[in-house]
């Protein structure tokens, strides 16, 4: 069993993630994506309430499993990467249980080996949040921060979270490529940026251009049930993170600077 970090260690690697993010302050395009000035911070507050059934969430899993970080997840990686994925939510028993996205379920088994092999990963992967996996040129994050029941935010959920993920993706100083797993991470996505959800359809292995020389990628989750249902294979998710590496690779590619 892979050895769990003490709440309190936890929160500190919180602390500290919300911190690097703020170091860059160079003059950017970033904020052009964003439609709505009023951005939120990058980060939710550890004790966040604005959604009542899933404070109570954790409340009630705090209790349960004290040993769990039971938090509003945070972002993962490089605060000057231009890559930036985002997932649907923290799973119970993976990213609510470690306190890093994608880390101790399947889905990030998935992710975090296809990262490791087209260079946006160093290290190595061991399901816990203390492996020293580094992320480089890439940021993780969530649709919604916490950990909803059955896996299953509901739309005041999801929309609370928004500000969040505009906060995020202005901090991403040289965002070149979002990518969205799954339709509710796209919609997320779209709706944090004021765009209109059927000018860009979302679709596996789709890439959408979108202002500021931003580009949208689809993937259907790395979850269990899509690679166990055939819907989601290993090939196809390659295939995805090889037009992203092929893009941000082209000599001609502009960051947001």
């Amino acid at each position: 069993m892979e050895a769990l970090l003490l709440p309190s260690q936890l929160i500190g690697l919180y602390v500290s993630t919300m911190a690097r993010a703020k170091t860059s302050r160079k003059s950017d395009n970033a904020s052009k994506l964003i439609a709505d000035p009023a951005a939120g911070p990058a980060e939710p507050a550890a004790n966040c309430v604005l959604c009542p059934r899933l404070a109570a969430y954790r409340a009630e899993n705090s209790r349960m499993e004290p040993q769990w970080f039971n938090a509003p997840v945070p972002s993962f990686g490089d605060p000057q990467g231009r890559l930036l994925i985002v997932g649907l939510a923290p799973g119970l028993r993976g990213a609510n249980r470690t306190g890093r996205p994608f880390t101790g379920d399947y889905a990030g088994d998935l992710l975090y080996q296809t990262l490791l092999e087209f260079g946006f990963a160093r290290g190595h992967y061991r399901a816990a949040i203390d492996d020293g996996l580094e992320l480089t040129d890439c940021m993780i994050t969530n649709a919604v921060r916490c950990v909803p029941p059955e896996n299953k935010p509901v739309p005041s959920e999801i929309a609370s979270c928004r500000p969040f993920l505009a906060g995020r993706i202005s901090a991403q100083k040289r965002l070149v490529v979002i990518l969205a797993l799954g339709r509710i991470a796209h919609d997320q996505i779209l709706s944090t940026l004021a765009l209109r959800k059927v000018s860009y359809p979302f679709a596996h292995g789709a890439m959408h251009t979108l202002r500021s020389e931003v580009t949208l990628a689809d993937s259907f989750h790395c979850s269990r049930y899509n690679t166990n249902t055939g819907r989601l294979t290993t090939e196809m998710f390659r295939s995805v993170f090889s037009d992203i590496r092929a893009l941000l690779d082209r000599p001609t590619q502009k960051t947001k600077i």
